[in-house]
């Protein structure tokens, strides 16, 4: 049963149109992309090697974004150092806290992997081990991320999933190549680049299990931001925390 009706579930998501979005989409795999998030912060000066560490996740590993998908939340937890992180929001820092009361902790801290959901401490030893195991196991949600239009600063987004349980589909948009010269904190005097930087989060909806459903919902660009390096993740997670399924979407050329 549980084959036949993950057929159901990706056909159900290709067959239905997305119109002007079909220019710039992207549909999941049929096995688990494994998300990776780093919990960071430019206050916290043992956070420059994690990021350089996602920076570098493809080139290290061999792998691609069908296999893993990283994104840099930035928390605001440790602007009370005297360095305002411009890319922090307290949203990835509740996020995070959401994360550890699911695993139990009592705490957080930066730099924090979470690994489909999962918190992973020995990140420094190597990660490809990790998400092999993830991508051997089949999906059971199926995504498809659209861009609809590029009008001034606002992408139009569509979103279409569907899960074999419940779950919640979240949007962000994501940038590269980002630089900040800090004259504060922990890391003052340091220069540090960035990568996978989630730069906005959109509102979560809701995946009732085995029913496709279709979103519709607009990001903002920040007006710092550089087209060429922005990118779209979409990603479903059950309640417990678990990652089922991701996708991630580059903007397309027309669209820049």
């Amino acid at each position: 049963m549980k084959t036949l009706f993950l057929i159901s579930l990706f056909a159900g998501v290709a067959s239905s149109p997305l119109q002007a979005a079909d220019i710039c989409s992207k549909t999941s795999p049929g096995h688990t992309v494994a998300l990776l998030e780093l919990y960071t912060s430019e206050g916290c000066d043992s956070c420059p090697p994690a990021d350089k560490t996602i920076s570098r996740l493809y080139q290290s590993t061999g792998l691609n974004s069908d296999q893993v998908i990283p994104v840099s939340l930035h928390v605001d937890y440790w602007d009370y150092l005297g360095w305002k992180d411009i890319f922090a929001k307290q949203l990835y820092t509740e996020r995070q806290r959401n994360l550890a009361d699911l695993a139990g902790s009592r705490s957080v801290y930066t730099p924090e992997i979470f690994l489909a959901g999962k918190e992973v401490r020995n990140w420094r030893n190597g990660l490809s081990d990790d998400i092999k195991r993830i991508n051997q196991k089949p999906a059971t949600a199926s995504l498809r991320l659209g861009i609809e239009k590029l009008a001034g600063n606002k992408l139009y987004v569509n979103l279409q999933g569907n899960s074999m349980q419940e779950a919640r589909l979240y949007v962000s948009l994501v940038e590269q190549g980002l630089v900040s010269k800090i004259q504060a904190g922990e890391n003052r005097g340091a220069t540090l680049q960035h990568d996978y930087v989630a730069r906005e989060w959109g509102e979560d909806y809701r995946l009732s299990a085995g029913k496709t459903a279709s979103y519709s919902t607009q990001l903002a660009i920040p007006a710092s931001s550089k087209r060429k390096n922005l990118s779209l993740l979409a990603f479903a997670q059950d309640k417990q925390g678990n990652i089922l399924q991701a996708v991630s979407l580059p903007l397309c050329d027309g669209l820049q």
